[in-house]
């Protein structure tokens, strides 16, 4: 039994209420009694019990008047009616008014209390699926979960991306779901019907690169027994994702930039050039800037690509949709390990606000599966968090309220130990922002990338 769970009992018998409200508390459960239904709908207005038991006949009015009040909790609780006056028709008419279950008395005690935990293990099954579904169901960009303005932006940009027809560029973290963002520009696309292919660049040996890519004749080389078509050959009329762009050798991207430029591969042994209609999406967690200037990414290449670019903005730049990953991802693990548990304490929930991590999304996901398998409490605790969310370091940079990058704190002098912790700058940086706004609570919130109640609970 679950010791939380609240029964109101509303009996005008004395000494029956006595009994049962005995033994309900013998079981666990936390019981208020009365005796008739006007004290019962006043303690109906002040709390939503998870279970009410009523005699269908009280003094004045009677146990079904109490019903038409619990349209008005946000949850209702479960309802068992019982009465020294059983019949099928007073049966019909207490579940037709929205009773759960109908006894008649004498009770018989076990059967009273099974029927009692049968009532609210199906309450709790049942805010269980609604709790899930409203998870579910939070709004979705093609699969990519996220309602903060970095966010938004981005599925803007995919979706004036997508009506073209040129190269993209995917750059972002390790982690943040660059492959998510490729395939919903293929499915925001008019070749959304044709094939999507992945390739990991940084998958496949050197050696085997042109001929997985282009496709080779029969006997260009030793093994090659059969014609076979390559990757951009098997992409015709849809998209192409090379991943990890970046760890593709300058050769190669030399071959790359001219089927960028008309279209055709040749594959590798034959005489023919094969013309192909494929979008190519090059997705990296490298710097290409850099890797331009060190000489390992092709300079032409790179301008080809970037012709559309999108960057994929990191976790810790994306507010409330911490709390929202974390609550999907639990729901997930809960579905599919058969648990029930229901959320986050707000110490694990602050905790993970912010901290900072460096492995974005996947990093989330992980921790969230991490904590969940060793939860033993009906919430997530910081305790059940990996360690190294516990022991968020200090001094971490936040976003800047103008520009978005990270905003430099001012050195402190002194011993490094005198120095502020995470928890103080970005309490600072919080009331920063509100005072920027002249305390208008919504375009701060915007600001953070967090809800008004995530902003109100910081400034508590």
């Amino acid at each position: 039994m679950n010791q939380s769970e609240h029964i109101l009992l509303v009996e005008d018998d004395r000494s029956l209420r006595e009994l049962l409200q005995e033994e309900l508390e013998a079981e666990g459960f936390q019981v208020t009694a009365c005796g008739d239904a006007e004290q019962g709908l006043q303690m109906l207005r002040s709390q939503t019990p998870d279970l009410l038991i009523s005699d269908l006949r009280l003094p004045g009015a009677d146990g079904l008047s109490l019903l038409p009040a619990l349209a008005q909790c946000d949850v209702p609780p479960a309802v068992l009616i019982i009465t020294a006056f059983g019949s099928v028709q007073q049966a019909v008419k207490a579940l037709q008014a929205g009773a759960d279950d109908f006894l008649t008395k004498p009770l018989e005690m076990d059967h009273f209390l099974l029927t009692v935990s049968r009532l609210l293990e199906n309450r709790r099954l049942r805010n269980e699926v609604r709790h899930y579904r409203s998870l579910l169901a939070v709004e979705q960009f093609n699969g990519i979960i996220g309602q903060s303005p970095a966010m938004q932006q981005l599925f803007h940009n995919i979706r004036q991306i997508a009506s073209a027809d040129g190269p993209v560029l995917v750059q972002g973290e390790s982690g943040t779901g660059k492959e998510l963002v490729a395939r919903a520009l293929h499915d925001q696309s008019s070749r959304r019907d044709g094939p999507y292919m992945v390739v990991n660049c940084g998958g496949i040996p050197s050696e085997l690169m042109e001929s997985e890519f282009f496709g080779h004749a029969a006997g260009a080389f030793t093994g090659a027994r059969n014609q076979r078509a390559g990757l951009f050959q098997q992409a015709d009329g849809g998209t192409l994702l090379l991943d990890e762009l970046g760890e593709m050798p300058l050769a190669l991207q030399a071959k790359l930039l001219r089927v960028l430029q008309d279209g055709k591969v040749r594959p590798v042994g034959s005489d023919h050039e094969i013309q192909l209609d494929v979008r190519i999406i090059g997705a990296t967690n490298r710097n290409l800037t850099d890797a331009v200037a060190d000489g390992s990414f092709r300079e032409d290449l790179f301008y080809r690509l970037e012709t559309f670019a999108l960057q994929v903005p990191p976790l810790r730049a994306r507010g409330d949709d911490i709390r929202r990953l974390a609550e999907f991802f639990l729901t997930r693990f809960n579905a599919r390990q058969q648990r029930r548990i229901k959320g986050f304490s707000d110490d694990a929930l602050a905790m993970l606000q912010r901290y900072a991590f460096p492995g974005n999304v996947r990093e989330l996901q992980n921790a969230v599966e991490r904590a969940a398998t060793f939860c033993d409490t009906p919430l997530i605790e910081a305790r059940h968090l990996p360690q190294r969310i516990c022991e968020q370091p200090a001094g971490q940079s936040l976003p800047s309220p103008t520009t978005g990058r990270p905003a430099t704190t001012p050195p402190v002098s002194g011993d490094p130990e005198g120095m502020p912790t995470l928890e103080t700058v970005q309490r600072q940086y919080i009331h920063q922002v509100v005072q920027a706004t002249g305390g208008n609570k919504r375009r701060a919130a915007d600001i953070l990338g967090i809800t008004r109640r995530t902003l109100y609970r910081w400034l508590e």
